[in-house]
């Protein structure tokens, strides 16, 4: 699991690589990510913008942004959190991602929480101890 704390909001990131929906031949490696949002802070928060820069082992970057996560833009009150699950595709057997969600305060404050940097790694990525 990886973790972030921004501002009182810690983010935690949980990826699982999906044999069942890959396919080295084509190639397609796919993950999936549990993302859990703790609002740990004394603000009622909203996500309401993400932003992802996701890599590939060869070093090729896409950028993703958009409004909230899977089609909700959460409110989160002190002392509760969010969880979702979303999917990344990729054609290496490994990657890594990293991003920001931008969040809102009942006052109108506007920030940006990080989102850790983890890695995506499949039982085909061929791995060279020195």
């Amino acid at each position: 699991m990886y973790e972030s704390f921004t501002r009182g909001i810690r983010v935690r990131v949980d990826p699982q690589y999906l044999d069942d929906q890959s396919d080295p031949d084509e190639p397609r490696f796919v993950w999936a990510y549990t993302v859990r949002i703790d609002n740990e802070s004394e603000d009622v928060v909203q996500l309401r913008t993400r932003y992802w820069r996701i890599t590939d082992a060869q070093g090729l970057t896409d950028e993703v942004s958009g409004d909230g996560v899977v089609g909700e833009q959460p409110v989160i009150r002190p002392g509760e959190g969010f969880e979702y699950t979303s999917g990344a595709p990729l054609t290496t057997p490994s990657g890594m991602m990293v991003g920001t969600y931008s969040m809102t305060t009942t006052t109108g404050d506007v920030f940006d929480v990080e989102i850790p940097a983890f890695s995506l790694d499949s039982p085909y990525e061929y791995r060279q101890i020195h």
